[in-house]
């Protein structure tokens, strides 16, 4: 331990965070294959993913193979099924687009810290305190939309900065790159985020005129729609009313109306106001109390008051996804992502400021470290998380499986898709009725729940083949059969 001691406190600072970003994406690169696509969120998008793969449709994600998905623009689809088409369909082959895409935002981050006239060490500090932040380096190595957002926002936001700052043309143009990059990723909301953020450090000190002559604003819209207008028109063409559910739906009433009954594909979420602050507070855990003292330390020393246009650029860019979903009841914690760079980069701002002893950001690696541990009580089911992978695969070594139906009875969860290569069907009725109406042999899977005395198996012939925790699979035979 001493020993550990004496090596960590001849390490720099820049070292330290180096070291600590290498620990974290390598953990997560390592735990992405440990643990099965859970439910509901990634299973439901690796599904999509991989009917998207399958079906070679890559204009509109399936819900399933005969229900279009209206929720969400195709970019996360784009991401993991290109990475089926490079590693096959598993869990790392879905997932680790998303990391890759994770560390783009990190490279943009720390591009920008530097190119803001910024040390490397305080560079490094905040692409370190960005990958272990627990929303971060949880997000970026699942399959979900938020990643892709994010990356979206921050390229925007970088580049807005640099344009306004530096009168770079090219920052001018990648800002619509972001905004494109945003809108194929979750829509309008990408302009709403960065309207708030910018639109709020604007007026701060009256920079109107001076944004007007910063971007190519002519241009750049035409490069953003050009980007991303194609997928817009080739999606209502192919599934009419796609932009009525999208644009209405998911951009007015999903937010606005608490449980709004009109989602197509799941209940809504019904959170008390305010809560995403809360989100907020454990997104950026372990660094969240640093943050803090750290501004408890300037308001002892007097300088509270937000005054540097940097400063004031970021906290604008960290508050706006706080600001926009403080009245929303229907959120969900990976909505704060899109502000976690700025978190960061003020975060090693007011270390460059107010220095914390080095060691005190060894706090880092203890996300990863869980991280680690969590992944592997998942592979070993030793949480509240499930999947369908353990049961389906006890199903796929079965001598009849390629040739007989697979029938889950009353639900069938995303994973149990997924993981059956899309061959698993719901039936609506209960599990007497399903083997009733057998006229072929067919595997049947039902919940525990089910009572086999109750089921009359005179009407056809059924084996337990196996068994999960919550399900049983059952090969049947029809009477006739």
């Amino acid at each position: 331990m001493n020993r550990l001691r004496h090596f960590v406190s001849r390490l720099s600072l820049t070292q330290l965070a180096l070291s600590t970003l290498i620990i974290s994406l390598g953990i997560r690169l390592i735990t992405l294959p440990m643990y099965s696509l859970m439910d509901t969120t990634e299973a439901r998008y690796g599904e999509m993913a991989r009917i998207m793969f399958e079906t070679q449709n890559w204009i509109t994600p399936m819900f399933d193979y005969d229900v279009p998905f209206w929720g969400k623009p195709p970019l996360f689809a784009w991401l993991s099924a290109g990475g089926i088409g490079l590693f096959g369909n598993n869990e790392f082959a879905v997932r680790v687009p998303h990391l890759f895409v994770g560390m783009l935002i990190l490279t943009i981050t720390y591009q920008f810290c530097v190119h803001a006239g910024k040390s490397v060490q305080e560079a490094m500090l905040s692409v370190a305190v960005l990958a272990t932040s627990t929303a971060f380096i949880v997000i970026s190595g699942a399959v979900m939309t938020d990643t892709a957002l994010a990356l979206g926002i921050t390229l925007s936001m970088a580049s807005f900065w640099l344009a306004f700052q530096h009168h770079s043309k090219l920052a001018g143009y990648l800002f619509f790159v972001g905004l494109a990059i945003g809108m194929l990723a979750k829509g309008p909301l990408t302009l709403v985020l960065i309207g708030i953020s910018l639109c709020c450090w604007i007026v701060l000190d009256g920079r109107w005129r001076r944004v007007l002559h910063a971007l190519p604003w002519v241009s750049g819209t035409m490069l953003m729609l050009a980007i991303s207008l194609p997928w817009y028109m080739l999606a209502e063409f192919k599934t009419p009313g796609f932009l009525n559910y999208f644009l209405v739906g998911e951009h007015f009433m999903r937010f606005v109306v608490s449980g709004w009954e009109g989602d197509l594909y799941g209940t809504a979420h019904n959170e008390p106001r305010g809560t995403i602050w809360l989100y907020a507070a454990i997104a950026a855990l372990p660094w969240t109390p640093f943050f803090f003292w750290q501004l408890l330390k300037r308001f002892r020393q007097g300088k509270e008051n937000v005054t540097n246009a940097y400063a004031q650029y970021l906290w604008c860019w960290m508050l706006s996804p706080l600001l926009l979903f403080t009245f929303a009841g229907n959120i969900l914690a990976s909505y704060v992502l899109p502000g976690l760079p700025a978190f960061a980069l003020l975060i090693a701002l007011y270390q460059s400021e107010n220095p914390l002893n080095t060691r005190a950001y060894l706090t880092g690696l203890t996300t990863p470290v869980l991280i680690l541990f969590a992944a592997l009580a998942l592979n070993f089911n030793l949480t509240g998380k499930t999947a369908e992978n353990a049961l389906l695969t006890l199903w796929e070594k079965q001598p009849e499986a390629r040739f007989v139906d697979l029938y889950y009875v009353g639900s069938r969860p995303f994973s149990a898709q997924y993981y059956s290569n899309g061959k698993a069907k719901r039936v609506s009725t209960d599990l007497q009725s399903t083997i009733t109406d057998l006229e072929q042999p067919a595997f049947i899977v039902h919940a525990h729940t089910h009572s086999d005395d109750s089921t009359d198996m005179s009407l056809a012939q059924c084996q337990q083949r196996a068994e999960s925790g919550k399900r049983v699979l059952l090969y049947c035979v029809p009477n006739n059969g």
